[in-house]
């Protein structure tokens, strides 16, 4: 099974690409999703991210965004720590999933997919870029976010030139037709290996 790793900066359209390879009948892994689910329902996760943290990390059983987010963003060790429980389970989920899947190929979304090693497990990767007005103009119309937030999380991101020199497929994030027609050329040139 080919492993597509599809990765992207911060409100660059990693989803709008990944439903486009969707829509194309390919199986989409969204890790974030799964890393949320896992830390909703895994025993084991919560009680290692209750001794990070401390309590107040979750609340009634939900992990407290705001009150997580404010530590790891003022501390980048925190966040490696909270990394080092999640990922791994995350990979291990991954696998699982994998072999369920009938398809020529599977796309791994991963926001931080080089910044956590997760390339090296990835037979190409696709990279989404935009321009960086429009991704932050787009962020703080979706998350009800600020522009420091999003300045704090892009800092925890390798640049997307970091990121094209190590892809093997680039998406230019312009319009919502200008990635159907990547999305199909990529998906036409997957298909041939």
């Amino acid at each position: 099974m080919i492993i597509v790793g599809l990765t992207g900066g911060i409100g660059s359209g990693k989803t709008t690409v990944a439903k486009e390879f969707k829509k194309l009948g390919i199986p989409i892994y969204i890790a974030d999703d799964e890393a949320k689910k896992l830390m909703r329902k895994s025993k084991v996760i919560k009680r290692k991210l209750i001794q990070l943290f401390g309590n107040e990390s979750y609340i009634e059983g939900e992990l407290n965004r705001s009150f997580v987010a404010n530590i790891i963003f003022n501390n980048k060790s925190y966040l490696d720590k909270m990394n080092a429980i999640i990922h791994p389970r995350v990979a291990r989920h991954f696998e699982k999933w994998v072999l369920k899947q009938k398809s020529p190929y599977v796309i791994k979304e991963v926001a931080i997919l080089f910044e956590n090693g997760g390339d090296k497990s990835c037979d190409y990767i696709i990279t989404v870029t935009a321009n960086l007005k429009a991704r932050i103009e787009r962020l703080l119309e979706r998350d009800n976010t600020t522009p420091e937030k999003i300045e704090a999380i892009m800092k925890n991101q390798w640049t997307d030139e970091k990121k094209m020199e190590r892809s093997d497929f680039i998406i230019q994030n312009t319009t919502l037709e200008s990635i159907k027609n990547q999305v199909a050329e990529i998906h036409k040139n997957l298909l041939k290996r």
